[in-house]
């Protein structure tokens, strides 16, 4: 009679485990792979939004360019350098408010880090945080935060911007603080970002255009001065508002990067871990029908 084999146990329990691993990493896979086209959609739309507000920062800075022959600079609060014994500048840390996005987060903090560490012996550095992962980060680590904005990356606006740009002139001008510093990620590329760290307040000092530059003679009404001083806040509002758009540009090339990078690792460790769940379960076949042979031979 023909001997009738039966794979026992062994067999079944390594099927169902790699069945089940196969299911869970496919999940896995699909998963990042549907954050990456969700992050690449997103930058785009963030991109074009950073494109798309340059052209009014340019001729902002064109306007203040020609205005500086005409007015004194000595006179804005916010040019003003102010007379402190006591270094106390206030550092906005612009950081994301999710995660999977790589060194995103951790390259800002660690930047602002260094900031902090180089300032003189004895200043009082205070924070203002725009991001979950910063205000999560510094909220348990003790530091002066003046302020902290979550949740609009996702929404962002000018009032937004102008928000926080004007809460810090407030305390410039108060003298609560002696000068207002941005670090964040600056979008370069998919694939590569810059770390930024630059002094907002006091505004250093504009430069007048040179002659090699295109000059347009402007008619100001009611008068240069007046102009300026109404500038010369927007410029500051503006500059926030770029660095706020710069860093969700940043955040989402970061991370469709990070991502695809994980969607790659993952395709090849449920590759290699597919190849040796079907050599332990040839084993396991082959073993038990030695097993069988075995044990029909006997009787």
């Amino acid at each position: 009679m023909p001997c009738k084999i039966s794979l026992g146990g062994t067999f079944k329990t390594w099927f169902r485990g790699g069945f089940d691993f196969m299911h869970g990493g496919c999940g896995i896979w699909l998963s990042r792979k549907a954050m990456k086209m969700i992050a690449a959609s997103r930058l785009k739309r963030a991109q074009d939004r950073v494109v798309a507000a340059r052209p009014f920062s340019q001729r902002m800075q064109a306007v203040l360019q020609g205005l500086v022959s005409r007015v004194d600079q000595t006179t804005h609060p916010l040019l003003r350098v102010p007379e402190s014994a006591v270094d106390r500048p206030l550092v906005i840390i612009v950081t994301a408010d999710r995660g999977l996005c790589g060194s995103f987060n951790s390259n800002v903090i660690k930047a602002a880090g260094q900031f902090i560490l180089a300032r003189p012996s004895g200043a009082q550095v205070s924070l203002a945080l725009v991001g979950r992962k910063g205000r999560d980060f510094y909220r348990r680590r003790g530091y002066d935060v003046r302020y902290e904005v979550a949740g609009i990356l996702q929404r962002l606006s000018f009032a937004d911007a102008a928000a926080i740009a004007n809460s810090a002139m407030d305390d410039f001008t108060s003298g609560a603080v002696t000068s207002v510093h941005l670090v964040y990620n600056e979008f370069k590329s998919v694939m590569s970002q810059r770390l930024v760290v630059e002094q907002v307040l006091p505004i250093p000092r504009l430069e007048e255009a040179t002659a090699g530059d295109t000059q347009v003679d402007y008619l100001y009404e009611p008068s240069a001065q007046g102009i300026f001083d109404e500038l010369l806040p927007r410029h500051v509002q503006m500059q926030v508002y770029r660095a706020l758009l710069e860093s969700n540009a940043a955040f989402f090339a970061a991370q469709m990067t990070a991502m695809d990078a994980a969607t790659r690792n993952s395709s090849e460790m449920i590759e290699s871990l597919t190849l040796y769940m079907n050599k332990v379960r040839q084993a396991a076949i082959t073993r038990e029908i030695i097993e069988v042979v075995s044990g029909a031979s006997a009787t």
